[in-house]
């Protein structure tokens, strides 16, 4: 069932958005989302899994911080350098097999330099092997919801299977960033200059970092399939916005689009609370139970986003079965309220009951049961021509 609700009967805030959002971005593929509301703002081949060049390292490090979080290693643990490692081109710490480098050097050299090298002592340190790391990969991204990635390796470096989506991507870097808070830091961290070998490949490449506009992560990608890319995140006051783009022709189209983007979703956009807790939107029936109807609350304030310069009512819908069976429980999800917003995806903000609803006794039962008889014997008169 669907009731249309006016905003002044739920002491909605008053918003409705207006046309002017679109945002011609320059990538060739994008995904940005405000990570504090959850909203998609922007989505353009999300979902084609594309080269993703360094950018897959964050699946590397992803692998990693799950390492150190169940203990299996320590920021001190040291792990051997392979001759493969060492001669891995692109990129690198410059590592070769006399070094025996720290968890915490590597994460700063896959991240701050974008070490190649560095992926594959990862990969080798933890699986024994890159192919066995790259098949954990592919595993664990399944398990994680990333449904449009493959990887052949830990670096990035370009192959036919290694292919990311850039809303996997997002999907990657919201976790990175609300999962290993302990370790989010890194990607912030403008400058590593391991043993002063790669002088020239000690600074991180993310051109948002130094701009004071809050960005503090997360990774670079850049060959010639790929074009330049960048997963970036930044925080403005309580929100937090995260982006994934693409296919740029060079470096410095990256870096203006990339700052182009994060200034258009601040400020684009506004978060406000359109449903307070406890507040009742709206009423269900309910069947066989002590009471004939049930209010419909959300369970905690429903902050959405929405246009900056959005004026006027909102036209809301409130979605649940009808009537709700007996016996109900205060904060039971029986509903959703529906708001549509132009340009983006409804919001969609869960409902649950504001009080128990026992089953009724004998006579609530009778009178349902009379109801049903009712209506069967009406439908048959109906169906006889009666």
């Amino acid at each position: 069932m669907r009731q249309m609700l006016k905003a002044a009967a739920l002491a909605l805030a008053a918003l409705l958005p207006l046309p002017a959002l679109s945002f011609e971005t320059l990538a060739t593929s994008a995904y940005v989302v405000d990570q504090t509301t959850g909203t998609v703002l922007l989505e353009k081949q999300a979902d084609v899994p594309l080269p993703p060049a360094s950018m897959s390292k964050l699946m590397t490090l992803n692998m990693l911080f799950e390492a150190l979080k169940d203990g299996r290693v320590t920021m001190e643990t040291r792990f051997p350098v392979s001759s493969r490692a060492k001669n891995m081109g692109g990129s690198t710490m410059f590592l070769n097999e006399r070094d025996r480098p720290t968890v915490e050097e590597l994460i700063q050299g896959i991240i701050v330099q974008s070490g190649n090298d560095a992926c594959v002592v990862v990969a080798e340190g933890l699986a024994g092997s890159e192919a066995t790391f790259a098949a954990q990969m592919n595993t664990r991204a399944k398990a994680l919801g990333m449904t449009n990635s493959t990887f052949a390796n830990a670096s990035g470096w370009p192959h036919p299977a290694q292919r990311m989506s850039m809303r996997d991507l997002g999907i990657l870097a919201e976790r990175l960033i609300t999962e290993f808070p302990e370790y989010y830091h890194y990607f912030a961290q403008t400058e590593f200059p391991f043993d002063g070998r790669s002088p020239d490949n000690r600074f991180n490449r993310n051109p948002l970092l130094k701009l004071g506009i809050g960005a503090d992560g997360l990774k670079t990608g850049h060959t010639q399939e790929a074009g330049y890319g960048l997963v970036g995140s930044a925080k403005q006051g309580n929100r937090r916005v995260t982006f994934v783009i693409s296919g740029l022709p060079s470096e410095r189209a990256r870096a203006e689009e990339a700052e182009r983007v994060v200034s258009w979703a601040f400020r684009q956009f506004v978060e406000k609370t359109v449903a307070k807790a406890g507040t009742q939107v709206a009423t269900a029936k309910v069947w066989m139970g002590d009471s004939e109807t049930v209010g419909l609350v959300p369970a905690e304030d429903a902050r959405l986003l929405v246009p900056a310069l959005s004026q006027g009512d909102l036209n809301a819908t409130v979605e649940h079965k009808t009537p709700i069976e007996a016996p109900i429980a205060k904060g039971q999800e029986i509903g959703t309220l529906v708001v549509p917003l132009e340009g983006m995806p409804d919001a969609r903000i869960p409902l649950v009951a504001d009080r128990d609803v026992a089953r009724g006794g004998f006579l609530p039962r009778l009178k349902a049961a009379a109801q049903v008889l009712f209506r069967q014997v009406m439908g048959e008169a109906q169906a006889a021509g009666l």
